[in-house]
């Protein structure tokens, strides 16, 4: 296998900058470069020279040896100072070498995969852990990039593999008498991996929303306020506001972090009967994305609400600074109620996200979700009598396989590519 390079740390100028090499010949590479062959685990300075000579930089250096690295390969890391100038001579360096090359988008951490280091669920973790802005995409990502959904996976892997062997036994031996009656084990079994799926099914839908922000729609008739509060949220002028009505003609996204829970939230246009077609427009835009967004906040102006409310949907009435009334209110202009608003909101998707399983991604919930039908026709199957049981086996075996999936056992050849181009070159 290729001896690979690659910066990585951020490309610019730093207080230190870490170049990493992987493969066969990183010790080699390290000798030639420092003049020793370094010592794993023992770090050490020393002077980096160029292949004229002439002196590239003093770094600290680290070296793992095979089996001990993140790549599983021998690593060495080479901890620079970050100047761009360094950097540039460092890499040209290590590119004169031979038997080195500068490593692909994403090819350590793909060579982790290879090497046994990581499931491909640990992957997906690591990447979306080098993406999270909030704390709640944080502590998903690290669940997952530990191996807490490989552990799942492997825990229902032994139940219906074990299962799958009782229900053969009763084909193998079908002439002959078997110890005991193993379907209620069978049944326990199937019930107990079935019940885990679900709900994981159910909690991989609210991690999706976790990993790309809860989208909160602000509703309302036109100038009731929902740009001024908009703005108020997001701490800047994110939307126009006017006195007139009808401002706001598309959908406004501005992202922010409330309570560590990534959360988009959403500024439509005024609902209400126009004969204006671009308001019209707008109209339409505001009551499909408010339909579906995880959370509607109304503004109310009058007794009637543009849409109907559904459940956790918060109805607050509209620029209590100058609409007198008994009804919680909201201000975006003055700032009452806002704290009040954001505590709200905060415990409301802080309640959905506390039913978050270690499913994150798309795949997984359906992976998952063909598991879980898989059982329901391996049950159907034994339901019918013995008969069938060649049949429910390899419904279980289907299962299996489509569970194996989600830590990349099998069939996810077509997945690497997309998932690797997502890392940068130094991992």
């Amino acid at each position: 296998m290729d001896t690979i390079f690659a910066l990585a740390t951020a490309q610019g100028k730093a207080g230190v900058a870490i170049i990493r090499v992987s493969g066969p010949e990183a010790f080699s590479a390290c000798r030639a470069l420092c003049g020793f062959a370094p010592i794993p685990r023992k770090p050490s300075v020393r002077k980096l020279m160029s292949p004229d000579g002439g002196l590239l930089d003093e770094a600290l250096v680290l070296a793992f040896g095979e089996g001990h690295s993140f790549t599983g390969e021998r690593v060495v890391e080479f901890q620079l100072h970050g100047s761009v100038a360094i950097i540039r001579a460092a890499l040209a360096a290590l590119g004169n070498i031979n038997g080195l090359r500068l490593a692909e988008p994403g090819e350590f951490t793909k060579r982790a995969l290879e090497n046994n280091r990581l499931d491909l669920a640990q992957i997906e973790g690591l990447a979306d852990l080098i993406e999270a802005e909030s704390e709640a995409q944080r502590r998903q990502a690290l669940r997952v990039f530990e191996g807490k959904l490989g552990e799942k996976a492997e825990a229902w892997r032994v139940d219906l593999i074990r299962a799958a062997a009782l229900i053969e036994a009763t084909i193998d031996f079908a002439d002959e008498e078997i110890p005991q009656d193993v379907m209620p084990e069978v049944s326990e079994l199937l019930s107990k991996v079935e019940g885990s799926l679900c709900d994981e099914a159910k909690g991989a839908i609210i991690a999706e929303r976790i990993r790309e922000g809860f989208e909160i729609a602000i509703i309302g008739a036109p100038n009731a306020g929902k740009s001024t509060l908009l703005n108020m949220l997001a701490g800047r002028e994110a939307a126009i506001t006017s006195e007139y009505a009808g401002t706001t003609r598309d959908v406004i996204e501005v992202k922010m972090d409330l309570s560590g829970l990534p959360v988009t939230m959403l500024d439509t246009a005024g609902i209400r009967d126009t004969d204006d077609p671009v308001e019209g427009i707008g109209i339409d835009r505001a009551i499909d994305r408010a339909k579906r967004a995880d959370l509607r906040v109304f503004l109310k102006t009058e007794d009637s609400l543009p849409l109907a409310p559904e459940p956790d949907d918060i109805v607050l009435r509209a620029k209590s600074d100058v609409n007198i009334g008994e009804d919680p209110g909201i201000s975006g202009k003055t700032g009452d109620g806002v704290s009040d608003l954001v505590e709200r909101i905060s415990e409301i998707l802080g309640a959905r996200a506390a039913g978050v399983k270690t499913a994150i991604r798309e795949r997984h919930r359906v992976a998952i979700e063909q598991g879980i039908q898989g059982i329901e026709t391996a049950k159907a199957s034994l339901e019918n009598g013995l008969e069938y049981s060649d049949l429910a086996a390899e419904d279980l075996r289907r299962v299996v396989r489509s569970l194996d999936s989600i830590v990349g056992r099998v069939d996810v050849e077509h997945l690497l590519d997309e998932i690797f181009s997502s890392f940068c070159l130094g991992k």
